[in-house]
């Protein structure tokens, strides 16, 4: 079985600036809970909109399920919550409207759900835990809400990936614990390969089984339990 992302000697630079990125190598097995974090500029969201096919390695490689990240054709199987995954804060969108858009996404036809598409739609509502909710207007809940109903979305598309760039920016500390454990009982119970990324990782620290530190490059990639004491705030990360 071929490696959900596989990262060889990438490297990359915006025009006129220094490199965010040299000679990164990294390996994702299918199925893994792997936590991506570093500073600000750190080059993270970077890295992984290269490992998604959203921008051009200008070295080295970037693959997707063995495939070429840029010309990856199995996009419906990506679950992705890009930065702020939000809709306008007056968007009258329900719960169930949104996250019914990702079961769309995956059958590629638009038009009414079948009876199955909407039962799941459903489900993966009362996965993250907003059976309750579902009916409410998206703007109406809060901010660690919001995030649950932007991972059912993707959950509805049944992804072999999902990825998630800062999904606790924003929410409370509460909400962070919160949105963790929910990760934790998703990874278990339906396998799907997760990659968590952020600047601040402690709330899922006790969860993944790998943690990968970025400034420029890999300065740390293993078990969380092994990080050194004074990294574990990754600005103080030294490259």
């Amino acid at each position: 079985m071929p490696l959900a992302v596989e990262l060889q000697r990438v490297g990359f630079a915006y025009p006129g600036a220094p490199p965010v990125l040299r000679d990164v190598d990294l390996a994702v097995e299918p199925g893994g809970f792997v936590a991506i974090a570093g500073p600000n500029g750190g080059g993270k969201t970077t890295l992984l909109r290269i490992a998604l096919g959203l921008e051009q390695a200008q070295t080295g490689s970037a693959l997707l399920f063995g495939e070429p990240a840029a010309r990856f054709g199995g996009r419906s199987g990506i679950g992705y919550l890009a930065q702020r995954s939000d809709l306008g804060i007056e968007s009258p969108v329900t719960v169930r409207e949104v996250v019914a858009a990702g079961r769309v996404s995956r059958r590629g036809v638009f038009g009414p759900l079948r009876r199955g598409d909407r039962a799941h739609v459903e489900r993966m509502i009362e996965r993250v835990g907003l059976a309750d909710r579902s009916g409410a207007p998206i703007s109406t809940l809060s901010g660690g809400q919001r995030q649950r109903a932007f991972i059912a979305k993707a959950l509805a598309a049944d992804p072999q990936l999902l990825v998630l760039d800062e999904p606790t920016a924003g929410v409370d500390v509460d909400a962070q614990e919160s949105l963790a454990s929910l990760l934790d009982r998703l990874h278990r119970e339906l396998g799907v390969t997760i990659l968590f990324v952020s600047h601040e990782f402690g709330a899922v620290e006790r969860f993944v089984e790998r943690l990968v530190l970025v400034r420029g490059g890999v300065v740390f990639d293993g078990d969380p339990a092994a990080l050194p004491a004074t990294w574990h705030d990754p600005s103080h990360v030294h490259p």
